[in-house]
């Protein structure tokens, strides 16, 4: 009895060993698969067979090196050997079935067998890319399991998130955060990852802009607005209606708010200007370029920035951006006599993170340099002339700069010294002109009391001699 169970347990082995492994392979249409036996067929001859073990004939290898594959249809130019593996250079629909690998000692001794199962997997999204926000889309996730145990499917946000598959498909409501990389998870009853694929998705939005700009009356002024650059803008101009830029100054609402531009893309790819404040679009928007610069910022510049597009499907996307203006802000002017007080302090009206600094760059006479948002000088000198600058660095960025230049008059000047003297030469002449009148009021006076001095004065007219 034991030795029949002995013999049981051999017979069991040997058959195990001649059977092989099983292995599940999944794959989509057009996917090239590598098929590679499961041991080492090291002094064993080869042999690949489509179907059934007695089936079509792929490819063969005999240990003395020698190979061959079938060229004949349907297989011409759809088989490669790499060594002991034979690779199937894009699944076709017919090639979802069962694949062996037969390895032998002779012609006629079988020493293992291989099987593969080669499951079809549909992956995909549609409607066609790119998706617009707020439209409905489905996500294909589905495996023809052709009778075998059913694997376990899951679908990845491109934030990790895992959806729930429901017949194979995930239905969605697209908005902008489902744009990127979905991934289709196959895995079998134990949990274990079996196949990854990734579905790029593509929703229309516009590309990453800072929230917050800076810039400075020394330094140009651009304001981002673009549609991302993977995104064919032929496939998104027909779906948009228009594209408008708002201004809203710092302190006011929206109620206050300023239409800048707006542009048609299906009537004319020109902007039209709606209020006056320098700003124009730049030349690209035939691509899905909507930005927007001047060459110089301006201190009104405060406020934000709007870009909306809408689409003909009455979904808005928006992206707002706010513009502070960097000042450099020299006290008590850009004029100061020397020898008098002067600061300076460098802003921007707003708090800054604290990954933001503020640096003071005086002129390279004035030493040492300081790296504070203000710098105090109880005199000037004339050393302090020229050019100050101030810097807006994030980290080790330098975002803008702002300039100005001082002017340090002398304590006497040529200027005063030319004042001084000519007021002090029309004062001189006020007097010795005061001084004249006065002499010749005072002698026609004299004059007019001599002419009257008659002891016996006569009365006007003719007399009797």
């Amino acid at each position: 009895m034991k030795s029949l169970i002995q013999t049981i347990v051999f017979v069991v082995a040997v058959l195990k060993g001649l059977n092989g492994a099983e292995v599940v392979m999944y794959a989509q249409v057009g996917e090239p698969i590598t098929l590679s036996p499961t041991r080492t067929p090291t002094g064993l001859y080869i042999y690949w067979y489509y179907h059934d073990v007695n089936g079509p004939l792929l490819a063969w290898i005999n240990p003395m090196g020698g190979q061959d594959r079938n060229k004949e249809d349907p297989w011409k130019d759809k088989l490669s050997l790499y060594g002991d593996s034979l690779r199937i250079n894009g699944v076709q629909e017919n090639h979802f079935d069962t694949f062996f690998c037969v390895m032998k000692k002779t012609k006629s001794q079988v020493e293992h067998t291989d099987t593969y199962k080669v499951i079809k997997l549909d992956v995909g999204v549609s409607p066609s890319l790119p998706l617009l926000p707020g439209s409905k889309a489905t996500l294909t996730c589905k495996v023809d399991h052709q009778g075998l145990e059913k694997p376990i499917l899951e679908v990845i946000t491109p934030k990790g998130q895992k959806e729930r598959v429901i017949n194979g498909k995930v239905e969605i409501t697209v908005e902008a955060e489902h744009s990127g990389t979905w991934a289709c998870v196959v895995k079998n009853d134990k949990g274990e990852q079996r196949k990854n694929v990734e579905v790029p998705v593509k929703v229309v939005g516009f590309s990453p802009a800072p929230k917050r700009l800076y810039t400075s009356t020394s330094s140009p002024l651009t304001i981002p607005c673009s549609v991302p650059s993977d995104i064919p803008w032929e496939q998104i101009k027909p779906l948009i209606r228009d594209v408008h830029w708002h201004f809203i100054p710092k302190g006011s609402t929206s109620l206050g708010q300023q239409m800048l531009l707006s542009l048609s893309p299906k009537k004319s790819s020109d902007w039209i200007p709606h209020q006056n404040r320098g700003l124009s679009a730049d030349e690209g928007n035939a691509q899905g370029n909507f930005s927007i610069s001047r060459n110089k910022g301006r201190e009104d510049d405060i406020g934000e920035y709007k870009c909306s597009m809408t689409f003909d499907n009455e979904k808005t996307l928006s992206s707002t951006i706010q513009v502070d203006v960097l000042q450099i802000i020299p006290s008590p002017g850009t004029e100061v006599v020397s020898g008098k007080q002067l600061n300076v302090s460098c802003t921007t009206g707003e708090p800054l993170p604290d990954n933001m600094r503020l640096k003071i760059v005086p002129p390279r006479t004035l030493s040492p340099s300081n790296t504070d948002s203000s710098l105090r000088i109880p005199k000037v000198g004339k050393e302090a002339g020229g050019k100050w600058k101030c810097e807006l660095w994030q980290n080790k960025a330098l975002l803008t700069s702002a300039v100005t230049t001082l002017k340090i008059e002398p304590l006497l000047s040529v200027w005063m010294l030319v004042i001084i003297c000519s007021a002090a030469v029309i004062l001189l002449l006020l007097c010795v002109l005061t001084f004249i009148l006065c002499r010749r009021r005072q002698k026609r006076r004299y004059l007019r009391h001599q002419l009257c001095r008659c002891k016996n004065p006569k009365p006007r007219g003719f007399y009797r001699t």
